[in-house]
């Protein structure tokens, strides 16, 4: 039984050392691991496998950067090629990247069996490139794998058959839970960087609405410059946020992007965390963290619900300042709820529906 799995972009990766963890032990599944290249900076994904234990990749496509069009094209090209000499029994694509989106389509073409893990998410925002690839994976796919019940909903509602979704939880918690005290024992970010737990806040900002927008990054960078009089603001810079912000800000201790046991402890030693990504706002959840996330919508609701994450538009920047001011002087905390994201099992669910559904299309 063998199984492709199509990685490209960090969050990718930390969900697929879930997966690729639980399949330790059983010897009738191979496991390819495809790593697209999306993510070309040495930070941002060969660390990864360094620190989570995963394997390497079987294959590289080295795709790099360029526009949605050029990424997704070129990804296609080399995964058909892959797919067309190995003849796996399933593709197994995460989240919402044009890596994903490549993989499903590649899956639909060569009438591969996919799995879309992190299924159902809506933002209900057509203008995010990855709201687009979320829905048109899941159209695709054979097997939906849902972290939360809104996301079961959202598939329901778009009329999904029943019998091709599943309630399994969120790989990423299973991350956290398994590398939060390696963490503690390998990382020692906060003394390199000299910051107090508790006595900083923690801001990434990597999306293209955000990014490409020089005002709206101008409003951003602006308020975290002026919030770092008040209290330490550590930004570590994505690269496609570096080259724009160079000398918008002297207060912000920016630094390179860090691995994911360094994020970690970033994390969870801050006061607060602002961000417009969908991985750290769960992540500030798992860690207790009050979340403040710059962008007019998420994907995550039942976060903004519970009372642990809140919603800032950036396009309004007396908005913008009142609110992540208000936000980190007086963080709120909401209701935990350990069962929301599947408990810490959502990888050994996966693989075992997946073993299940394998051997009935057998």
């Amino acid at each position: 039984m063998r199984i492709v799995t199509v990685v490209g972009a960090r969050p990718q990766l930390i969900k697929a050392a879930a997966f690729s963890n639980s399949l330790i032990g059983y010897s009738s599944i191979e496991e390819v691991i495809v790593h697209t290249g999306q993510h070309y900076d040495q930070n941002m994904s060969d660390v990864f496998f360094e620190e989570l234990g995963l394997p390497l990749p079987s294959f590289n496509l080295g795709v790099g950067s360029g526009s949605h069009a050029y990424q997704t094209g070129k990804m296609m090209i080399g995964l058909e090629k892959l797919v067309d000499e190995l003849s796996p029994g399933i593709i197994v694509v995460y989240g919402d990247t044009n890596s994903t989106l490549a993989g499903s389509i590649v899956a639909a073409k060569t009438h591969t069996p996919l799995a879309h893990i992190e299924a159902g998410l809506r933002s209900f925002n057509k203008m995010m490139p990855e709201e687009i690839n979320r829905i048109v994976t899941d159209r695709l796919s054979d097997i939906l794998f849902c972290p939360t019940e809104v996301s079961m909903q959202n598939l329901r509602n778009e009329g999904c058959s029943e019998d091709s979704m599943h309630l399994v939880g969120d790989v990423m918690y299973d991350s956290c839970l398994y590398f939060g005290n390696l963490s503690m024992e390998k990382s020692n970010i906060t003394q390199d960087l000299g910051i107090v737990p508790g006595e900083y806040v923690l801001a990434t900002v990597h999306r293209a609405e955000n990014t490409d927008d020089e005002v709206v990054l101008g409003n951003i960078i602006s308020t975290l410059d002026e919030l770092s009089k008040r209290i330490r603001v550590v930004f570590p810079l994505h690269p496609r946020t570096k080259s724009r912000v160079v000398g918008l800000s002297h207060g912000i201790t920016f630094i390179d992007p860090v691995g994911y046991l360094d994020m970690i402890e970033l994390e969870k030693n801050s006061k607060a965390i602002i961000t417009d990504s969908g991985g750290v706002q769960k992540e500030a959840y798992f860690h207790r963290v009050p979340c403040i996330t710059i962008r007019t919508e998420t994907e995550w609701v039942e976060l903004v619900e519970s009372g642990w994450n809140t919603l800032i538009d950036p396009n309004n920047p007396i908005e913008l300042r009142r609110g992540i001011f208000s936000a980190v002087e007086n963080p709120s905390t909401g209701r935990m709820d350990k069962e929301m994201y599947g408990g810490g099992r959502a990888s050994e669910n996966i693989r075992d529906e997946i073993i299940r559904w394998m051997e009935i299309s057998c």
